[in-house]
């Protein structure tokens, strides 16, 4: 046993005596910091009219401040809001995120410049206020509907989820839940396996599934370039099956019908997660949504975002449709309140903005339409799109292209290892499509 000195007790009290005054002085001082901090914000807000901060936001005010050397007890003026919140040079046409160029409803700035008083609350009343929304829109119950931080956070919940280690001793077993009532569907959750992709197609849950340690197997695109569901069905066992449809980057659809069969097919323990960020560009009669799918598939889950046709890539709004078996297997992974107020707002005024899809319909079209005759004409073809962005063909390796354009100011895709001979163009507006015209003939002239 180990002696403690009489005197011990003393030292400790004495010790923490010190420690309360020194940390009654910091407080003090902390508080009359923070009220001249409180005063400077009024000011600053007295000067900001809701005009301007709608500006704001327009100019990506949303997006958060990581900006190296800048505190968040730095007051920001004016103009050092506008280089911190440009993330895009000027001079620079950024076609490379496949971002909506024409931002947010005008509703949904007019509702985060309301939330913006209200942003010290915590978004929990407004959240399930846009469940409700996205509930009826999709014509399924609350408890189908689980929104995230941008559907991003919802590719990694269902990694987290649903693939990894199935081995023995795993401390994430595979898990049984009781059947339905009137014994219908049965409501088996399957434990963690493997990830089956298509390749190329959106890679980020990839890198979510490897954190698990999982096996992640890539199946090649058919000559189509859509999913090879018939290998994916065949390589199913336990695990997640990955389906972005439209696909990124090929801008393709996987045919509605062999959509249709293949989900009749796979086994009930085997989740499959259909990834619908591009829905709302997709005109084809060969496509079609999922999501009414989900009442007779417990495996299936259904991704959508509000980056892309409702233009709010910075503000991270997404949900998913799904059984609500399947929901209890993902809200354990979730943070608490992950989505944040302004997003929240935004989104349910962008819901009720038709104008919104109908109009970045058409323009996303029509400017399609420009671009890829104008490639054409250059003997460059692209694959047919159902997205907002074209994979273009240009018959020699891409990288270079790539890089001779981001020298001329033009931003674009990446290079994908399994199209090395492609470019990813995002459509931007007009003008921007204009310069990368411009810029791409001086490449390959």
């Amino acid at each position: 046993m180990i002696s403690v000195p009489d005197h011990f007790p003393f030292v400790i009290w004495k010790c923490r005596r010190k420690f309360g005054a020194a940390q009654n002085v910091l407080d003090n001082a902390a508080n009359r910091n923070r009220e001249a901090e409180v005063l400077e914000m009024s000011e600053i807000t007295k000067r900001l009219s809701r005009r301007k901060f709608a500006q704001l936001l327009g100019a990506g005010a949303a997006y958060t401040v990581a900006q190296r050397g800048v505190s968040w007890r730095t007051p920001l003026r004016a103009a050092d809001t506008r280089r911190h919140f440009t993330s895009t040079p000027a001079g620079v046409v950024r076609l490379s995120a496949n971002e909506n160029p024409y931002g947010p409803s005008p509703m949904a700035l007019k509702a985060m410049t309301e939330a913006f008083n209200i942003s010290c609350r915590y978004p929990d009343e407004h959240a399930d206020a846009l469940i409700e929304a996205l509930a009826k829109l999709n014509g399924v119950e609350r408890n189908q509907i689980l929104v995230g931080n941008g559907s991003g956070e919802i590719l990694k919940l269902c990694a987290a989820a649903f693939t990894g280690s199935l081995e023995p001793g795993n401390n994430r077993p595979v898990e049984l839940l009781p059947r339905s009532r009137g014994g219908a569907l049965p409501s088996f959750i399957p434990g963690r396996g493997k990830m089956i992709v298509a390749d190329p197609t959106f890679e980020a849950i990839l890198n979510h599934a490897r954190v698990n340690q999982a096996e992640v197997l890539k199946i090649p695109l058919t000559g189509s370039f859509s999913h090879d569901l018939s290998k994916m069905l065949a390589a199913a066992n336990q695990g997640l099956i990955y389906i972005c449809n439209p696909n990124n980057p090929t801008a393709s659809i996987t045919p509605k019908k062999e959509l249709r069969d293949f989900l009749d097919k796979v086994p009930r323990d085997t989740m499959v997660l259909v990834d619908e960020a591009y829905h709302h560009y997709a005109d084809s009669p060969d496509y079609e949504s999922v999501i009414p799918l989900v009442k007779s598939h417990p495996n299936l889950i259904v991704a959508r975002t509000f980056s892309k046709i409702y233009g709010m890539a910075g503000l991270r709004c997404g949900y998913c449709v799904a059984q609500p078996e399947a929901m209890q297997r993902l809200r354990p992974h979730q943070t608490w309140d992950s989505v944040n107020i302004m997003a929240i707002t935004a989104a349910i005024a962008s819901l009720g903005d038709a104008d919104q899809v109908t109009n970045g319909q058409r323009l996303n079209r029509e400017t399609k339409k420009f671009v890829t005759e104008e490639l054409s004409a250059l003997s460059y073809a692209s694959i047919p799109s159902q997205a907002n962005f074209i994979m273009v063909n240009v018959k020699r390796e891409a990288r270079p292209i790539i890089g001779a354009l981001a020298q001329r100011g033009v931003q674009i895709g990446r290079p994908f290892p399994a199209l090395p001979n492609h470019l990813r163009v995002t459509i931007g507006k007009r003008p921007e499509m204009e310069t990368f015209l411009s810029a791409f003939r001086q490449v390959v002239a």
